[in-house]
């Protein structure tokens, strides 16, 4: 089995997986999402003073599996650092204690293998990574096969969405509660969609995010009105890039990952998306869709069947990440 750790943000998680069957035997998450959005946000430093408190209470849960342990996983990277150094120093005494293999997992990665918890991985497959800090094109082919067709050139989708709500007043996270307003409105708000005249494959949420700030200070539009509008445009911008990048490459699968997965008007463009350019699309189990350890666990298996393991003195914890780009061959 594999105990993975999971610290990178807000949600505190721990799961153990058997490494032949893929099961998933224990699957623990605290989310602090109710101490943060008194500040409108995620707080690094109360992030992780709490994971600093669940960590031990959860890992102690999972003890039963101590003895049956092949390698501790846990993510380094990317991530808040003071958040990341709580489970990192935790799996590194996890690996000298019962004497087993660290693995380090990109958390991104995770993502990508949160479709593929208690089930086999299917590659080639083309994959939009949509969440609070990240929005990517990425082609993914096994656990070191992911390259980048890609990404943002300054917000994320997520972001983004957490940034309009707090302009609205409405609290943190914003997707939800950005999700919930716009179905009381209507999309009247004339907003801009970024990039649409350039060539290329990439995503920019600054000028909506600044658009939707005029429109409040503005006062013609109601709340609602903003909220549907802002969803609507932001969901655009996404289908509008992902068609290029359907259209240049062609995917027979393609998967939406990340947090903001679990947007249904989201789902809902894509789903028309499939059935006009004939791929099959995939998602994530809406529990899996946010942060969580199972992910993690089920990249740590295809990382343990590899042997790429990582001495606990040589661990790095890295709050960025960067993809190589993709080569022609590769996407």
């Amino acid at each position: 089995m594999i105990l993975a750790i999971e610290s990178s943000c807000d949600d505190t998680s721990i799961a153990v997986m058997e490494i032949e069957s893929k099961k998933l035997l224990f699957h623990k998450k605290i989310s602090q999402e109710l101490e943060h959005s008194v500040y409108g946000g995620v707080v690094p430093e109360l992030a992780s003073r709490l994971h600093a408190k669940a960590l031990p209470k959860i890992l102690e849960e999972s003890k039963e599996y101590f003895p049956n342990l092949k390698a501790v996983a846990v993510t380094n990277a990317p991530g808040l650092s003071v958040t990341l150094q709580e489970g990192v120093m935790m799996a590194k005494a996890l690996s000298i204690s019962l004497n087993i293999p660290l693995i380090a997992v990109n958390h991104l990665i995770g993502h990508i293998y949160s479709l593929f918890i208690e089930k086999k991985e299917i590659k080639p497959l083309m994959v939009l990574l949509v969440s609070g800090g990240h929005t990517k094109i990425l082609n993914f082919n096994g656990i070191d096969g992911v390259c980048e067709i890609a990404t943002t050139m300054d917000d994320s989708f997520g972001e983004s969405f957490d940034k309009v709500a707090k302009m609205l007043g409405l609290g943190y996270p914003g997707g939800p509660v950005i999700e919930k307003l716009a179905k009381k409105g209507e999309n009247i708000v004339p907003l801009p969609l970024p990039l649409k005249n350039s060539p290329n494959i990439s995503f920019s949420y600054s000028g909506i995010k600044n658009a939707v700030r005029l429109a409040i200070e503005s006062g013609e539009y109601k709340p609602e009105d903003i909220a549907a509008s802002f969803q609507a445009k932001a969901i655009e911008h996404l289908t509008f890039m992902c068609k290029r990048a359907v259209k240049k490459y062609k995917p027979l699968n393609f998967a939406i990952v990340g947090g903001a997965s679990a947007n249904l008007k989201l789902r809902g463009e894509f789903e028309k998306l499939s059935k006009k350019f004939g791929f099959k699309l995939i998602y994530p189990q809406m529990q899996y869709t946010s942060d969580n350890a199972a992910m993690i666990a089920r990249a740590a298996v295809e990382m343990y069947k590899k042997k790429l393991f990582t001495n606990y003195k040589d661990i790095k914890i890295l709050p960025r990440v960067v993809f190589k780009e993709c080569s022609e061959k590769e996407s």
